[in-house]
């Protein structure tokens, strides 16, 4: 049974990491090289439907390290998986501190609508987000690590 935990949440995690590095590297960069009001608007649908979507993912992964952190707490690991955890909960931390804040203000935006700074925010959220995936990349690494 414990295989499987270890299996499902490294899996879980990773496609979080894949998503959120995809994000950083791929997506916005080609919706920043849109017409403005284009741009703004793909970040605006990006920030509804992944806004909607990755709170509980990253709550999700986080309680599938801990349960696998407990279960496991006798095996070589748990320290790296301990670890990982802490990672998981800066993360949350980071994004409802740091990056919530500006993607709720811009997925209401239209291009009507947008303030003035509205790209500086969107460069500010994207320099948070780089450091959250320097972090989910690290805690899963320990994940990996300690599934080897």
């Amino acid at each position: 049974m414990l295989d499987a935990l270890e299996i499902v949440t490294t899996v879980i995690v990773g496609l979080m990491v894949g998503v959120e590095f995809s994000v950083a590297f791929v997506i916005n960069p080609i919706v920043s090289a849109l017409p403005d009001d284009s741009s703004q608007l793909a970040r605006s649908h990006g920030g509804r439907m992944l806004g909607a979507v990755m709170p509980f993912w990253y709550i999700g992964s986080l309680a599938l390290v801990a349960v696998w952190a407990v279960a496991g707490w006798d095996q070589d690991g748990a320290g790296l998986l301990v670890t990982a955890g802490a990672l998981l909960i800066l993360s949350v931390v980071m994004s409802l501190l740091l990056l919530v804040p500006i993607n709720n203000r811009n997925k209401t935006w239209t291009p009507e609508n947008r303030p003035e700074d509205w790209k500086e925010q969107l460069n500010r959220w994207d320099r948070f987000h780089y450091v959250r995936v320097a972090v989910i990349i690290a805690a899963f690494t320990l994940l990996v690590t300690a599934l080897a």
